[in-house]
């Protein structure tokens, strides 16, 4: 009951504060378990995708949302788990796991925290790892126009906000030892497919990848 009512009056608040646009949805798998990879730029960003996606995604957050026992309880509610920032978290990894195994879609913002500046910072290997060990598809989304949402005139203005996600890849093989050399370079086809579907004012640290 607390998970619907949290999502109605999150439509309610980016229906009556936002003009909110949504393209790409055909890239949305109808069964089966997808990444979805994406930049981050404001607090809202999560809330924004999970009202996008609906309850079939699950949200890997830094663990300092789970401190308080109200927001924790919340986030749990929404379907997301804490992960530690700046170093692997194997407990983190096999609740990704186990989420894909179950079928269920995971969401991640590689760079691990948000961007002050809107434009893409150099990104953590957690998302390739999990693609890497799950074989589950890759889906790049993007979020503009919430870096917008600052201060308290944004409530009034009703700023354009838009997510997009684009088509569905996968990971090329690894061959021998997984390293850190080459996660770094599975983190990069990640983090340039996502600066594909940016405008080039947001690029920041990468370059934009076709997606084949």
């Amino acid at each position: 009951m607390l998970y619907h009512a949290i999502q109605l009056a999150l439509k309610l608040l980016f229906s009556l504060l936002t003009r909110r646009r949504v393209t790409g949805r055909e890239n949305i798998p109808r069964r089966g378990p997808a990444i979805f990879v994406g930049n981050h730029i404001h607090l809202f960003d999560s809330p924004l995708l999970w009202v996008t996606l609906g309850s079939r995604a699950k949200f890997m957050a830094k663990e300092e949302m789970f401190n308080s026992r109200i927001t924790g309880y919340i986030m749990h509610t929404c379907g997301a788990f804490p992960v530690a920032k700046g170093r692997l978290d194997m407990k983190a990894f096999r609740r990704a796991m186990r989420t894909i195994s179950r079928g269920q879609s995971l969401v991640i913002f590689p760079e691990g925290m948000r961007s002050k500046n809107k434009r893409l910072k150099l990104a953590f290997p957690g998302a390739a790892l999990i693609a890497t060990r799950s074989g589950a598809p890759i889906i790049p989304v993007v979020i503009t126009g919430t870096e917008n949402l600052r201060g308290i005139k944004w409530l009034w203005r009703r700023h354009r906000i838009s997510v997009h996600m684009g088509p569905s890849f996968m990971l090329p093989p690894v061959e021998g030892r997984l390293t850190k050399y080459k996660l770094a370079k599975l983190t990069d086809i990640i983090m340039e497919s996502i600066a594909h579907l940016l405008p080039e004012e947001y690029h920041g640290q990468y370059k934009p990848r076709e997606v084949k």
